[in-house]
Formats: C-alpha cells, sequence, structure tokens
C-alpha cells in the first residue's frame, strides 16, 4: 500500500513543478518590456498671465485629463480621454530619455505676468522637470515636438 501513495506522490509532484514554472515564465515574459528608461507620465503646463491663465495637460499611457482656465474670472474647465496605445507611443517617440539630463530650464516669468511654459517627464527610474526651456536652443526641440503632439490629440476648443 505504501508503494501506491509513492508512485502518486512521484508522478504528481512533477507535474505541480511544471505548472508552478510554466505559470511563473509567463509573467516574467510580461514584465520584461519595462525598463528603467520607460516613460510613465508627461505632464505639459502653461500657467501665469495677468489674469491667471492656466492650462495644464497630464498624459500616461492610457489617458489624458487637461485643466484649463482663469483664476480670476473663476472659469474652469476639465476634460479627460482615454488614448489609444499607439498614440502614447507616438506622443512618448519625441523623447530622447539619454538627453533630458541636458535640458536647462530658465528663471520663471511669472514674478512679472509672464507664462510659464513647464514640463514634466517620469521614468520608472526618474522625475525630470523643466521651466521655460525654450532658451535651450540644442536640447529644447524634443520638448516643443512633445508639445506638438500632445496639442493634436487635445479637442479643438482647448488649443
Amino acid at each position: 500500500m505504501s508503494a501506491i501513495k509513492n508512485l502518486g506522490l512521484k508522478i504528481s509532484f512533477p507535474v505541480f513543478l511544471l505548472l508552478i514554472f510554466f505559470s511563473c515564465d509567463s509573467k516574467k515574459n510580461e514584465a520584461a518590456p519595462f525598463g528603467p528608461n520607460e516613460i510613465i507620465s508627461v505632464n505639459y503646463s502653461d500657467i501665469g498671465g495677468e489674469l491667471g491663465n492656466y492650462k495644464i495637460v497630464k498624459v500616461t499611457k492610457d489617458s489624458i485629463h487637461l485643466e484649463t482656465g482663469i483664476t480670476q474670472n473663476k472659469i474652469h474647465k476639465e476634460w479627460k480621454s482615454a488614448i489609444a496605445p499607439q498614440t502614447w507611443k507616438q506622443i512618448i517617440s519625441t523623447i530622447d530619455v539619454g538627453t533630458l539630463d541636458k535640458i536647462k530650464s530658465s528663471p520663471s516669468k511669472q514674478s512679472v505676468d509672464g507664462m510659464d511654459e513647464t514640463f514634466q517627464i517620469r521614468t520608472r527610474k526618474k522625475y525630470h522637470a523643466y521651466v521655460n526651456s525654450f532658451a535651450d536652443t540644442v536640447y529644447y526641440k524634443q520638448l516643443q515636438k512633445l508639445k506638438d503632439q500632445i496639442q493634436n490629440i487635445l479637442p479643438q476648443e482647448y488649443q
């Protein structure tokens, strides 16, 4: 009788190990494409001016959220939408993660009733923030393209 119990264990234990192996292996393969330099979110904003104008756009791989308004007139509008994976890829294709640390910011203009243009790019490894970086003639081009890509997916009334 003890031989039957051992035979059952000898057959079921390897099957159990194979099931665990295959289930763990598929999860490992799904996580492989994500690296430390993968972009997980992009924010763009224009804030300032005499009336307190603001436009804040937050984009992730599956959605876009826009807030816009004029503080002095107490006007506030919001818009949200899902985005397709192709749209996300198109937006982030303009960004060279290797040069993000080289982009230079400039001083704020809000103190003299100017507008501040801000970009925030978050990767799994690092958070990058830039204020008025349009003065950086070498590396700003990718941020301008990013801004253009974001503007292209916003509804006409929010551009």
